[in-house]
């Protein structure tokens, strides 16, 4: 694989990812979760990825966000700065707040100091107050979700892998996120967006990455994709 250019933030290149599944009593087999996909992701650019579930959506977030490693194929990334926001989050269950704001945030490649930096500014954001102190285990699904939305955010990355979130926690909380998330993807932030939200594709993203089962179907701008993959859905799964 050549160079990245200097408008390209990531490139996937002819990406497959196999897992083993069972066939029989005693036999497995190969199951393609994704199969000689290809794109370039440019930098500044809100990149959505759509398709019915089961598609790859989350596969190839996590090959891009370097917690699987393709079958075959080569991803080439201009940063290790890659945050994965998602909902389905990996936190110490017995460790507080706090201390996997310290965990999360280096693992996202920042320094302690910068952590300690920006920690007041986390907690603040996620409204948690003196629950940061607690264990995570005893955090509501809401409390867990608006933590990582706080770090996701606030460690600002170079490139942001989106997981079918836009607002997190109670209502109140849900505006100030959604805010925040429209703002960054708006503000030039490299971001690849997964959603099932037609309407918000529409609306964030500069071009649309369609996947069907596993593969490739189509890429281009929204106004292009999205009707065509709307018509799909219409039509009987066989």
């Amino acid at each position: 694989m050549t160079a990245l250019e200097k408008d390209v933030s990531i490139r996937v290149d002819e990406v497959s990812l196999a897992y083993e599944r069972r066939a029989g009593l005693f036999r497995r087999e190969p199951f393609w979760a994704l199969r000689d996909v290809s794109f370039e992701l440019h930098s500044g650019e809100t990149l959505g990825v759509i398709g019915r579930n089961g598609s790859g959506k989350s596969t190839l977030l996590r090959l891009l966000a370097g917690i699987s490693k393709p079958t075959r194929g080569e991803i080439l990334a201009a940063s290790s700065f890659v945050s994965l926001l998602s909902l389905d989050l990996g936190f110490v269950p017995n460790l507080s707040g706090r201390q996997n704001i310290f965990l999360s945030a280096m693992l996202y490649g920042m320094s302690r100091q910068r952590v300690s930096e920006l920690l007041d500014a986390i907690v603040d954001y996620s409204e948690l107050g003196d629950a940061i102190e607690h264990p995570v285990n005893t955090y509501s699904a809401g409390m867990k979700a608006r933590l990582g939305f706080s770090i996701a955010t606030t460690v600002d990355p170079d490139v942001l892998l989106i997981d079918e979130i836009l607002g997190v926690g109670d209502l109140s909380f849900r505006h100030k996120s959604s805010a925040t998330m429209r703002n960054r993807l708006k503000s030039g932030k490299t971001a690849l967006f997964v959603s099932h939200s037609m309407h918000e594709v529409s609306a964030l993203c500069d071009r649309v990455v369609w996947l069907d089962n596993g593969e490739l179907r189509m890429i281009g701008e929204p106004d292009d994709v999205i009707p065509q993959y709307e018509d799909c859905l219409q039509q009987p799964t066989s």
